[in-house]
């Protein structure tokens, strides 16, 4: 009986965070302005790291939750550097 119920959690939030994958992916490419486009890719990192964490909790394996944490490191590496690039328009100083 549990693992029915974790099986459909985990196919239910493959499918929600795939589908918030595809809206800010529009968000990403089509943003008005070079900030939302920025908290689009933010969104973005911080998603696919959640899949893969979920891909990992459905199979069992740990290598989604390596790769999952390089993906987490380096979206906050390219969000900071990106909105230190807008704020100030250099990245390295």
């Amino acid at each position: 009986m549990s693992t029915i119920i974790i099986l459909t959690a985990v196919s239910l939030a493959q499918l929600m965070l795939t589908i918030a994958i595809a809206i800010l992916s529009v968000r990403m490419f089509y943003g008005p302005r070079a900030q939302d486009r920025i908290l689009g890719l933010d969104a973005l990192y911080v998603n696919s790291m959640l899949l893969l964490s979920v891909f990992g909790i459905g199979t069992g394996k740990t290598v989604y939750f390596e790769a999952s944490l390089v993906i987490a490191l380096l979206g906050f590496v390219g969000s900071v550097s990106m909105a230190k690039f807008l704020m100030r328009g250099e990245v390295i100083e």
